[in-house]
């Protein structure tokens, strides 16, 4: 497992921790079924806190991306349930397309990058290049 956390950055290295697994989910790094570290053991590599672990370990779980099996830890486990998804996307994509609508970036380049963004994790099913 390759997670890579920059810790100059604003953003919560537990939320790091979780966009870099859901990175992999949606590259095909990380697999149905398989086991993620345990949170001592991604603690110690990464060299963080094991609580940081553990809250991200427990966003995922909330979010429906892993399941926690008492004999084998955390594992990936996708909840397809398609509603909830788009109700989680409308919540975060609202302030982005505020911000680009505020900022006057046009409509057609806001759906042409995300475009370019989907099928790059498109490219990831079939190649072992993406696309963009």
């Amino acid at each position: 497992m390759y997670i890579e956390i920059d810790f100059n950055s604003d953003e919560a290295i537990y939320q790091q921790l979780c966009n870099q697994i859901i990175y992999g989910i949606a590259t095909s790094q990380y697999e149905e079924g398989q086991t993620l570290p345990s949170v001592r053991e991604l603690a110690d590599e990464i060299g963080i806190n094991m609580h940081t672990v553990n809250k991200a370990y427990s966003l995922l779980r909330e979010q429906g991306f892993v399941k926690v099996d008492r004999r084998r830890g955390a594992v990936i486990s996708v909840d397809d349930n398609r509603d909830r998804a788009l109700e989680v996307i409308r919540k975060e994509i609202v302030p982005i397309l505020a911000e680009s609508y505020s900022r006057g970036v046009p409509r057609q380049t806001v759906h042409d990058l995300v475009d370019e963004i989907y099928n790059a994790y498109e490219g990831y099913g079939t190649d072992s290049n993406p696309k963009a």
